[in-house]
């Protein structure tokens, strides 16, 4: 349980051999963020779980999931503010809870980016050769190999050694294009909107085979409900999964190092990010609900086909573009947040810390980034991953829970430290943070749970065998409020 002091933390960014080079702004995290949050879940989600879940009142699970999101967004901020370094909620828990409880996290975040960045994979080329499809231009099928999202992958591993500006400068260019895209979406969509779609808007609590067995989430089964879709706990239900949509902003806070003034400009970027993306999606939710019956929602392209429905198939293109633009940035931006986190794992010694070391021109964790690249490509080249998405979203929200929680620690053990951005009514902010983030993963599948605390066995014993015996955080005492180390 021995944790890394703030001071300890700094200074290791200082190392010659593990310095990553300081070149984004506070446009650039924002959007960096907007870039990663606004993919999939406007893309795809909103027709399952308005068909599924929700129905129209979709509209109302995008804004419980950003306000739980919000929340914990608040304690992102300060953190990143405090300690401006790479890592996001791994350093902050060994900063205040210790080195276990740390890599418990960083074992956890391994998990959501690397899945979701396999999943967003998956989805980018299901567009992607769905658009060449309609303009004649087939793709062969090589023994179910899914290589276009191997390829797609390869080309932004290759965008990410070669430096962070570059990256960032990519996704700025293909942000423009998607946001565009939605904005389209938003004006032309309220041409099309019949009113009598709304009604009812929170459809009748039902029993759905998607409800069913395993598939129901946790809470209604530990408190013997009848598993249940739409309705009000529709709205929660769908929440917990919408809230896939909004996994992003905290991938802001890894890039802590690479930014020129942290304190000011990591806080704007996360809580910036945020607000457009909310905004955005409950927009669209509710044009798309507003153009088709939510029973009729497509699944897999609910935007595009919507607008194919109505007799507009040239918008659905359109849509198609943006969604593979998209689909790309979150890609990037997920491997971008796994390279850091591992990164900053491995200069702590929990992992092989030779992995560590900074590309000499570069300046990137060349090496980890290129393991993570093939990483991806083989879960999104070789494995069906649908049935695993949800894990991100419980991967994300326990992150949330010890990020809400450290805050209320930090303030208590190091009161001296300067922060740039502070979280307001502490404790009850980070509190309320944490139990909306329990509850939201109450609402999760009883499978989910399953998978997710096997998954959390493979890594308890993976750091007692290695991280616990090669850690670096041993004897060093940085002053305390009082002198005093941890």
């Amino acid at each position: 349980m021995r944790t890394k002091s703030v001071e300890q933390s700094i200074e290791d960014t200082e190392a010659p051999e593990h310095r990553l080079k300081r070149r984004l702004s506070a446009v650039d995290l924002t959007v960096f963020g907007i870039g990663v949050i606004v993919g999939t879940g406007i893309f795809v989600l909103t027709g399952r779980v308005a068909r599924e879940t929700a129905g129209p009142a979709v509209a109302l699970s995008f804004v419980v999931a950003a306000i739980v999101c919000g929340l914990a967004a608040l304690c992102y901020a300060e953190f990143a503010s405090t300690i401006p370094v790479a890592g996001s909620a791994y350093t902050f828990a060994f900063a205040t809870l210790g080195e276990f409880p740390a890599w418990i996290i960083g074992w956890d975040l391994m998990l959501e980016m690397a899945l979701a960045g396999a999943v967003v994979a998956v989805g980018w080329s299901g567009y992607f050769t769905s658009l060449l499809a309609t303009i004649g231009i087939p793709l062969p099928d090589l023994a179910g190999i899914n290589y276009p999202a191997m390829l797609i992958v390869a080309i932004l591993t290759g965008i990410l050694v070669a430096g962070i500006k570059l990256s960032s400068r990519v996704n700025l260019a293909i942000v423009v294009i998607k946001v565009t895209v939605i904005l389209l979406v938003i004006i032309a969509g309220l041409f099309f909107i019949r009113t009598a779609n709304y009604t009812p808007f929170i459809p009748a609590p039902k029993a759905t085979p998607a409800v069913e067995g395993l598939g129901a989430p946790l809470i209604q089964v530990l408190f013997g409900i009848t598993p249940v879709a739409f309705g009000v706990i529709g709205i929660f239900s769908a929440a917990a999964i919408v809230f896939f949509a909004f996994i992003g902003f905290d991938i802001v806070a890894t890039a802590a190092e690479e930014t020129i003034e942290p304190q000011r400009d990591l806080p704007r970027g996360i809580i910036g990010s945020l607000v457009i993306c909310t905004l955005l999606y409950v927009a669209v939710s509710l044009v798309v609900v507003g153009m088709q019956p939510y029973s009729r929602l497509s699944e897999d392209a609910p935007l595009a086909d919507a607008f194919t429905a109505v007799g507009q198939p040239w918008i659905a293109g359109l849509i198609s573009i943006g969604a593979i633009a998209g689909l790309t940035t979150v890609v990037m931006i997920l491997m971008l947040g796994q390279t850091r986190v591992l990164f900053a794992m491995c200069r702590d010694g929990l992992l092989p810390r030779t992995l560590a070391k900074v590309h000499p021109v570069y300046g990137t964790p060349a090496r980890i980034t290129l393991i993570v690249g093939f990483v991806t490509m083989v879960l999104s080249g070789f494995i069906s991953l649908g049935a695993l998405a949800e894990l991100v979203n419980i991967g994300t929200l326990f992150a949330f829970v010890v990020v809400s929680a450290g805050v209320i620690i930090l303030r208590r053990t190091r009161p001296d430290l300067p922060r740039a951005f502070r979280v307001p009514l502490v404790p009850v902010l980070p509190i309320a943070s944490v139990l909306a983030c329990l509850y939201l993963m109450m609402n999760l599948p009883v499978e989910t749970w399953l998978r997710f605390f096997a998954w959390l066995l493979i890594g308890v014993v993976i750091y007692f065998l290695y991280g616990y015996r090669h850690s670096t955080v041993r004897g060093y005492r940085a002053p305390g409020p009082k002198g005093q180390g941890f």
